[in-house]
């Protein structure tokens, strides 16, 4: 079966790097209430943290950029580790990974859905955040459960 929008399987060390180095950098920003490190940049946003028409739309602020960066490692490496080939692709494969991308979706707006009921004022804003990278989480772990489980049970009946 060919799978063309799949990436070569020898990506997926390559997102599971990208992906951890994401994961910790956002703890350690998470931890330290998003302070550190302390990367200053001049950025040109669409738009800004003002009111839009208090100031003019396109100027360069100043701005710590490391919370966008554990963001961008997180989904570039969430998405080469979600969807880069196993070394042996099959239909089996292609359907645990199309089931497990479904499962991921249902569960990501469960959870969004019970966040939306009870979950309020910026608390909500740091919920939506999160969210973001749940829909690759779920799946990777789920995906990759399934298919642990599938070779584990393939070895016990031998």
């Amino acid at each position: 079966m060919k799978s063309r929008f799949l990436f070569s399987h020898q990506y997926k060390p390559l997102g599971w790097f990208l992906f951890l180095i994401g994961l910790i950098l956002g703890i350690v920003l998470m931890l330290n209430e998003y302070e550190f490190p302390n990367w200053e940049m001049n950025v040109f946003p669409l738009i800004g943290e003002n009111d839009i028409f208090s100031k003019p739309p396109f100027e360069w602020n100043s701005n710590n950029i490391s919370d966008e960066i554990s963001s961008i490692l997180i989904i570039i490496g969430g998405v080469l580790v979600s969807f880069s080939k196993t070394k042996y692709e099959d239909e089996y494969i292609s359907k645990i990974r199309m089931e497990s991308l479904i499962w991921a979706t249902y569960v990501n707006y469960g959870v969004l859905i019970l966040a939306i009921l009870f979950v309020f004022d910026l608390s909500f804003f740091s919920v939506l955040i999160y969210n973001m990278f749940t829909v690759l989480l779920f799946f990777m772990l789920r995906f990759h459960y399934i298919l642990f489980k599938s070779k584990r049970s393939t070895i016990n009946e031998e």
